[in-house]
């Protein structure tokens, strides 16, 4: 004979049973990560969309939300002020907001050479620092390469006296930089050294090769971040030092990468051709001569301790700093980059 439950245990046990699916709903939900990118999209951001478009972030129980920004200042501004859960921009940047008092740490180094420079016409006389001496140079003052300007002419024995410095904005620089009014810009070649192969083909000066090695792009957030989410901090940073080393591997997988770029952001009218060069004319700067042998993505203490030397002489941290203030490798996952990269 089968004897009914009272209606009373029928219902503590359905009730039950909808906490224990509600459990489960609830932890195969993807963790929400808001990224907040250093400017509009650039070919160097290919990786970030690649792994989207693979279904790598999918498939490690990842949703992200991509957001471009308008500068490296700003970015670290909104991830240290809680709007965005992680940023990508200057390191350099983020170590000088942090040396203020802003509460932000690097968790992936990508661009480990330093990618500031001088750019001279192609056909200049201009063969080292020490023949700046008496030109017209065009920095913007509220570029990421305008605190290591002293440093840079200090290694040709110069100061700024002895160089006419013009301060144009933005958005002018390149086209005041192609009449030929001046003799030289400060940038990077990721960025405006593509522009300015149509414009006024120049070469570089690149600040690293001076012992100005300050650190690059990379990721960062908040400490009480990591504490909050940093699993999916750990597997979102891997991921993209994955789809880096991935993308690096053939011609083909680049161009995949700027392929998931263009689809990802078809409202920005981006070029193709651009893209692509943006994005090759980063792998240089992917790796240090510490780093040539580690995965892309982790950051090295000797290197972080030479750039603070160069902040310190630029009055943008205090003496004593150190390295591990700034950066930790420890949300790093080794395999799955490697896993991710295929290498």
């Amino acid at each position: 004979m089968c004897r009914r439950r009272p209606i009373g245990m029928r219902y503590t046990i359905a009730i039950t049973v909808w906490v224990l699916l509600s459990r489960a709903v609830l932890a195969a939900e993807p963790a929400k990560l808001a990224v907040q990118m250093e400017w509009y999209s650039l070919g160097y951001h290919s990786p970030f969309y690649l792994a989207a478009t693979k279904g790598w972030y999918k498939d490690a129980g990842l949703e992200i939300s991509i957001t471009p920004g308008t500068g490296s200042a700003t970015a670290v501004q909104i991830v240290a002020s809680t709007q965005s859960d992680v940023g990508h921009a200057s390191l350099s940047t983020m170590a000088f907001a942090h040396a203020k008092g802003a509460p932000v740490i690097a968790i992936a180094g990508f661009f480990r050479t330093g990618d500031i420079c001088l750019f001279v016409p192609a056909g200049s006389a201009i063969k080292t620092i020490a023949d700046v001496k008496g030109k017209k140079l065009i920095a913007t003052a509220s570029s990421f390469e305008a605190p290591f300007i002293d440093a840079f002419l200090g290694a040709g024995n110069l100061t700024r006296s002895d160089v006419t410095l013009e301060n144009v904005d933005f958005t002018a620089r390149n086209a005041v930089y192609a009449r030929g009014d001046v003799d030289g810009i400060f940038g990077t070649p990721v960025g405006t050294g593509v522009q300015l192969e149509r414009l006024r083909p120049s070469r570089c000066l690149l600040f690293a090769d001076y012992s100005i090695n300050v650190p690059g792009f990379g990721l960062f957030t908040r400490p009480m971040m990591l504490r909050e989410k940093g699993a999916a901090l750990r597997t979102f940073a891997s991921i993209v030092a994955g789809a880096w080393t991935y993308v690096t591997a053939s011609p083909a997988h680049a161009d995949e990468a700027i392929d998931a770029l263009l689809r990802a952001r078809p409202t920005d009218r981006l070029d193709r051709g651009d893209m692509l060069a943006q994005l090759r004319a980063s792998f240089r700067f992917l790796h240090s001569s510490r780093t040539k042998d580690t995965p892309i993505g982790v950051q090295n203490s000797a290197d972080w301790a030479d750039a603070l030397t160069v902040m310190e002489k630029a009055k943008m941290v205090e003496p004593g700093a150190k390295p591990t203030d700034y950066f930790t490798n420890e949300y790093l996952d080794l395999d799955l980059i490697k896993k991710i990269g295929g290498s």
